[in-house]
């Protein structure tokens, strides 16, 4: 069952469970649409697969599997080189 992590890695968006702007690679890494196709290119900076469209979970689904509710950011990782 998919974690559904609350936040973008690259810029800590809420992403709810719902968001349909809320794309993932093979492991889970979560990014908003934004960053997947503006910053990353559609590919994930931390497995190299690729960033798709993350499934919505029904809110009657929710009720006995919650989403996630640990925020991961790697915010220094997309930091504009110097």
């Amino acid at each position: 069952m998919l974690d559904l992590r609350p936040n973008c890695e690259c810029c800590d968006k809420n992403l709810p469970a719902q968001s349909t702007e809320a794309f993932i690679c093979s492991f889970e890494c979560t990014f908003c649409s934004g960053c997947a196709q503006t910053v990353l290119n559609n590919v994930c900076p931390n497995c190299s697969g690729n960033l798709v469209q993350r499934p919505i979970r029904p809110l009657a689904a929710l009720k006995n599997y919650p989403a996630s509710t640990k925020r991961v950011l790697k915010e220094s990782a997309f930091a504009p080189s110097a």
